[in-house]
């Protein structure tokens, strides 16, 4: 007798609609694992054109600052390797622009924006083959300005800005749509679970109640044939389900290790972008600093005898090249949070209002200055030459943000960072700041420029106008001095620049009076005597004859083992005026040994580099002195008079 004619009517039809509705499940799990994959591949798919879009305009970038920078090279040197160097790079420009043109074919936004950057392009690289057509023709330098190619430059750069941004909002787009697909999948499929699972159920539920209907007159063995035969079909479905689970499971982790391998391409990127950008603007800087100091010079060699005038004017331009060269670095190292601070406890009340006067005179008489000083407001442990500067740039900032007239307010407040602050804003601390704040009612900056606002080098004023230093240099010192900084902008409105600095807790130290430099360039007393370290030849020469030419007698030593002899055989030195970085002792291992032999000595310390035994954490190590690398004459003269004239210590 067959089973089902032992089964009643009603077990027997809900054993039949379980089994074709359990083939019906199972068909449609296949069904929609098919087209989830099929989804999802099209979506990878999407995601790495996008990918290979972004990775092209980092390409093109690339080619073109490149023959640029060749360019420059040819026209300083004029040296072949250069020319031939720049024509490789054209090349690469025309090609990586085709391929840009090829991906972006099936979009009209991007369509548009790769037409509109097709003239710039072709515009820059004539003007490239230009400039150095005409300099290799005539085989010198002629008067070729960078301004257009600068202005050339950024107009490239503004436009695959547009092609990254609309390729960034398709990824982001694309990505949303692959997720979307991802939890749909999921859903659905755990829908069909369930409904698999409940069906399963009703299957063994069937099964069973069969078995129990069964006659009394069926025979063990047929039970017993039935139960293996189910309990073999049930664990073959589970088998067959749970090797779709794993395979749906690896195709999910290779997908995830594909986009991870992706985003962390992207933000190399990015990475090689900014430096890119650091580089570049670092490398355009000096080159024209460069040449004004070589060009100053070599004239000057020319005019020495026959126009002597002349020649000191040009030796006046090459000072001034390498002072802003100087200054360059010195911002450089505030951005990088390297160069060395001598922080006191500092009243910012008094500070902003003799800083005040200062502003008056350099943002003129159009713009209106107005200090709000907050009573009782708490000192702060800070640098104030360095805050000084801060405070001096935000200001120029604000009058260029206000071309015609408007209004610079400088206020000040105590206020306190709370922890739900600081875990929204990374590397601050929450507690009490004295806070600066600078605000104008000049045009205000968009987002976007808020983002970017502390790069260096960026800068949204004219060429010419702007280094794009002054708020990385800001932010630099601002952070390294362990406080914070945050811009409030609004198109139309204005810009408010807030300055948060650490509370000084300490006791309130006396702060000294800063006498104004004076005309005199202070000089030697009767016969003091300095030894002079250095272990670079020339640096120790020019300081060894500038302190000469101050009345000092000078000693000089090229190491720490000929500056220790020196202390052995010399009956008195005045001051030990040493370089920090040296081979074998360095400066400050030196400075405590002399200070066995000489207890008592006076040390100052000189160094271009600011990592070094003398600094820590970006602050002078307790009762150091450091004259920084480059320094001129009164500078010298100024620091050397002062250490000689403040009383031996012990």
């Amino acid at each position: 007798m067959a089973l089902t004619d032992r089964m009643s009517p009603v077990v027997r039809t809900v054993a039949i609609l379980a089994v074709l509705a359990f083939v019906a499940l199972v068909s449609a799990l296949a069904l929609r694992g098919s087209r989830a994959a099929t989804e999802r591949d099209a979506a990878l798919a999407l995601e790495r054109r996008t990918f290979v879009v972004l990775i092209e305009t980092e390409r093109l970038d690339a080619a073109i600052r490149a023959s640029e920078s060749d360019q420059r090279g040819f026209l300083l040197s004029t040296d072949t390797p250069f020319f031939d160097e720049m024509k490789v790079q054209m090349r690469g420009v025309g090609a990586s622009f085709a391929r840009l043109q090829s991906l972006t074919a099936d979009n009209p936004r991007q369509r548009a924006n790769v037409a509109v950057l097709a003239p710039l392009v072709n515009a820059r690289l004539k003007l490239l083959r230009e400039h150095a057509g005409l300099a290799n023709s005539l085989g010198v330098i002629k008067n070729i300005g960078y301004a257009p190619g600068r202005t050339a430059m950024a107009a490239i750069a503004a436009r695959l800005a547009l092609v990254r941004g609309e390729e960034e909002r398709l990824l982001a787009q694309r990505r949303a749509a692959a997720n979307a697909i991802d939890q749909r999948a999921d859903r659905i499929n755990f829908l069909l679970a369930s409904i698999g699972a409940a069906l399963t159920a009703m299957v063994v539920l069937a099964g069973l109640t069969a078995f129990v209907s069964m006659n009394r007159s069926r025979d063990a063995t047929a039970r017993a044939r039935v139960e293996a035969g189910m309990r073999e079909t049930l664990e073959a479905r589970v088998a067959a389900r749970t090797a779709e689970l794993r395979t749906a499971n690896a195709r999910l982790i290779g997908e995830a290790q594909t986009r991870e391998a992706a985003e962390d391409q992207v933000r190399q990127m990015q990475k090689m972008e900014s430096i890119g950008q650091l580089t570049g603007g670092i490398a355009h800087d000096f080159n024209n600093m460069l040449a004004i100091v070589i060009g100053s010079l070599d004239m000057a060699r020319h005019r020495l005898d026959t126009d002597p005038v002349r020649a000191r004017t040009y030796i006046d331009n090459a000072e001034e090249g390498a002072k802003r060269a100087a200054q360059l670095t010195a911002r450089l190292l505030a951005f990088s949070r390297q160069q060395p601070l001598a922080p006191e406890p500092t009243d910012i009340n008094k500070l902003v209002g003799e800083t005040s006067e200062l502003i008056r005179r350099t943002i003129g008489e159009q713009i209106r200055l107005e200090t709000v000083l907050a009573g009782g407001l708490w000192r702060a442990h800070v640098d104030r030459s360095q805050l000084e500067n801060a405070i001096l740039n935000l200001a120029v900032n604000a009058r260029d943000a206000m071309p015609e007239t408007g209004k610079i307010t400088l206020e000040t407040a105590n206020t306190h960072l709370d922890d739900e602050y600081a875990r929204g804003h990374a590397d601050v601390k929450s507690g009490q700041y004295v806070v600066i704040c600078v605000t104008d009612t000049g045009s205000g900056m968009p987002p976007d420029v808020i983002a970017r606002a502390f790069d260096p080098f960026f800068t949204t004023k004219q060429v010419g106008k702007g280094t794009g230093l002054g708020l990385s240099q800001v932010f630099g010192f601002v952070k390294q001095s362990g406080g914070h900084v945050k811009i409030y902008s609004e198109e139309g409105v204005g810009t408010t620049v807030k300055l948060y600095l650490s509370r000084w807790f300490g006791a309130d130290a006396e702060e000294g009076a800063r006498a104004a430099p004076g005309t005199e360039i202070p000089r030697a007393r009767g016969d003091e005597i300095v030894l002079v370290v250095e272990d670079e030849q020339r640096v120790r020469h020019l300081t060894v004859d500038t302190l000469r030419e101050l009345g000092y007698t000078v000693v000089q030593a090229n190491d720490g083992e000929q500056a220790l002899e020196q202390l052995r055989i010399q009956p008195r030195i005045d001051l030990l005026f040493t370089d920090i970085v040296m081979p074998g002792i360095n400066g400050r291992e030196l400075a405590d040994r002399a200070r066995e032999l000489r207890p008592g000595l006076r040390v100052l310390f000189t160094t271009g580099y600011t990592r070094n035994a003398v600094v820590h954490n970006g602050m002078l190590d307790p009762g150091m002195a450091l004259l920084g690398k480059p320094f001129n004459m009164r500078e010298l003269a100024t620091r050397v008079r002062g250490m000689l004239d403040t009383p031996v210590s012990g």
